[in-house]
C-alpha cells in the first residue's frame, strides 16, 4: 500500500479531482442537482469558498479555499461523497479517495482555473466551452473574469497539437 501524504495548509487553495468508479457513467450529469445539494448542505456545515468547478460525467475537478484556521478538506469531500451516494440510495460509486494539488499562487491559480473551465472542451462534450451547462464558467463570464467567447472553437484548441 502507498503511503501517500496530503499537504494541509490552514485556509489553503486547492485543486481536486474527483472519479466515480465507472468511468463510463454519466452519472454526476444525470444526478446533478443531488450532486449540488449535496454540496450544498456540506458546505452549510462546513464552509469553503468555491473558486472553480467542472462537473463532467463521471469526474469532477474543482478549486476550493478553507477558511482561516481550517484544514479539513478530506472531511468535506468525504461527508460530499457520502451525502451524494446516500441520496441516490446507491454504493460503491466512487473511486477511493481523490487527487489534491496545493495551489501555490495567482498564476498556479489560474492555470488551474483555467483546466477547469476547458475540460469539457478537451474531452468532446462541447466545441466550445461556454455549450457545458455544469461549470462555474459561467459565473465567471458574469462577474467579468472570461470573456464569453473565452476558448474559442475546438479547432482553436487542438491547433497547437497538429504540429
Amino acid at each position: 500500500m502507498s503511503n501517500y501524504r496530503r499537504h494541509y495548509l490552514a485556509g489553503g487553495t486547492w485543486f481536486f479531482t474527483v472519479n466515480l468508479q465507472n468511468r463510463r457513467s454519466d452519472l454526476l450529469t444525470r444526478h446533478i442537482d443531488t450532486l449540488r445539494a449535496a454540496t450544498q448542505c456540506i458546505k452549510r456545515t462546513k464552509p469553503f469558498l468555491i473558486n472553480a468547478w467542472v462537473i463532467l460525467p463521471e469526474h469532477m475537478h474543482c478549486i476550493w479555499t478553507l477558511p482561516e484556521n481550517d484544514t479539513d478538506y478530506s472531511g468535506r469531500w468525504r461527508d460530499i461523497k457520502k451525502t451524494f451516494t446516500r441520496a441516490l440510495g446507491m454504493s460503491g460509486i466512487w473511486q477511493p479517495r481523490f487527487w489534491e494539488h496545493t495551489i501555490r499562487d495567482e498564476n498556479d491559480l489560474r492555470r488551474h482555473t483555467d483546466y477547469i473551465h476547458i475540460n469539457p472542451l478537451k474531452h468532446g462534450y462541447v466545441t466550445r466551452v461556454k455549450e457545458w451547462p455544469y461549470s462555474t464558467f459561467h459565473r465567471d463570464v458574469r462577474e467579468g473574469i472570461y470573456p464569453e467567447d473565452w476558448a474559442g472553437e475546438v479547432e482553436d484548441f487542438n491547433a497547437g497539437e497538429r504540429r
